[in-house]
């Protein structure tokens, strides 16, 4: 299923084309002055003045006395975080996938991508990557892609106003910080949704950590990396929903049309606000296995009866709904429990990955640039940074490397069985994750 270099080429055109458009009308609302003018349109609780994310009326209030309490929980976390990640991850995993307080989320997102620690062990880099002039190359694009950036969004609807000055900032310094790959176009809504809970030089370290710890490979030229997740992801839906495999091999839909600006944005611009959120709590505590498990899930949703596949039935009608999936057929705590429920482990990916990265070097050669370590969420993050450097584990049979497991995980992984043909896992050098 692996294309020629010719032949991705060609077919990621028109889904760059999309990363770089504006999904909406085209251009922002308009300047500050205007948006202040605006007596008759108020923003949504997450700061939407309207467009497909915009929020109607309140998904779900929690009453206060319990939003304080999850609050007070947050905050008892935050004051012994390394003891949490390290004895108590369960817990911290079930919270965040009951969702993370709106007023806790930026820090808790630094804390769980280790953000908050490259802060604070590199204070004035990011008033220095600032001050370095940069490639023009970059900084062109970069400038036209500004107001492409959720026009509807109080933050950045005004041309040139502070929220676009801070992404320009937060994209800007990181085509310097790392020029050999330079700035690619779905870094711009990721950087975005970050700076609207975080200050700029926080959402810099935070951008960093996704591109270079759960996304490695996935901005760099060539795109290889997003190449082998989406054979990975397509062999994953053969397991999860063999109808919806079924249909899009029969009309020769390849996942890279569909899946890089799910995966390359991590769903920024396809789900309602409310499921980004919930979504990016899940992705920074657990790893892209979350990602995987949400564009399953969607197609699941959109191509898994019978009565799904009759409206669409032809590449074209497929593509469009793929590509502009109703906000109405997505509901928050549904899609949750889906992805919470969902047998794709990290164990699962890795296994399909190696096969990947076989079928690549046969029929492709040798990747152009050689996969790094993917690290799969904030337990992983934690153990790597205290293992010494010399017992650093080298990737072998797969294009990414595991995490050495406990003697105790190891038993509660042999006893676990794979989704597919329920018998025991087995030993794999001690290397396999648990499934959760």
């Amino acid at each position: 299923m692996i294309k020629s270099s010719v032949n991705f080429a060609s077919m990621m055109s028109g889904t760059l084309e999309s990363l770089s458009g504006l999904g909406e009308d085209g251009s922002s609302i308009g300047s500050d002055s205007e948006i202040n003018g605006l007596a008759v349109r108020r923003t949504d609780k997450y700061g939407f003045l309207g467009g497909t994310q915009y929020s109607e009326g309140s998904d779900k209030d929690i009453r206060v006395d319990v939003a304080r309490q999850r609050e007070l929980k947050w905050l008892d976390m935050f004051n012994n975080w390394d003891k949490w990640v390290s004895r108590r991850f369960q817990k911290v995993k079930l919270r965040c996938r009951k969702g993370i307080p709106s007023s806790l989320r930026a820090k808790a997102w630094q804390l769980l991508s280790n953000s908050k620690e490259l802060l604070d062990s590199n204070p004035g880099k990011f008033e220095e990557l600032e001050r370095e002039q940069g490639d023009p190359k970059w900084l062109d694009i970069i400038e036209k892609d500004l107001h492409r950036q959720f026009p509807f969004h109080e933050m950045f609807a005004a041309r040139g106003g502070h929220g676009q000055q801070d992404l320009y900032r937060v994209l800007k310094a990181y085509t310097v910080y790392r020029p050999e790959e330079g700035y690619c176009q779905a870094q711009a809504p990721v950087a975005a949704v970050l700076l609207m809970h975080m200050p700029a030089e926080h959402a810099f370290w935070c951008l960093v950590q996704i591109c270079e710890t759960y996304l490695p490979g996935y901005y760099s030229a060539g795109l290889e990396a997003i190449q082998l997740d989406g054979e990975i992801f397509f062999s994953l839906l053969r397991r999860v929903c063999p109808m919806a495999y079924r249909h899009l091999k029969k009309f020769k839909i390849d996942p890279i049309l569909y899946m890089t600006e799910w995966f390359m944005c991590v769903f920024s611009r396809t789900l309602p606000w409310s499921c980004v959120l919930r979504v990016w709590d899940m992705f920074f505590c657990e790893g892209v296995k979350i990602v995987f498990r949400v564009g399953l899930v969607l197609l699941k949703q959109m191509l898994g009866s019978v009565d799904k596949l009759r409206e669409v039935q032809g590449m074209y009608e497929t593509m469009e709904r793929l590509r502009n999936i109703p906000p109405e057929s997505v509901r928050e705590d549904l899609l949750v429990q889906e992805v919470v429920s969902l047998a794709v482990t990290e164990a699962l990916i890795e296994r399909e990955c190696s096969i990947q990265v076989r079928k690549w070097r046969e029929s492709r050669g040798e990747l152009t640039h050689q996969p790094v370590r993917r690290l799969h969420g904030t337990r992983d993050i934690h153990e790597h940074k205290r293992r010494p450097q010399h017992q650093e584990i080298r990737p072998s049979f797969s294009c990414y490397s595991f995490r050495k497991k406990t003697v105790k995980e190891q038993k509660r992984t042999w006893k676990q069985k794979t989704p597919r043909s329920g018998m025991r896992e087995r030993k794999g050098g001690g290397l396999l994750y648990s499934a959760s």
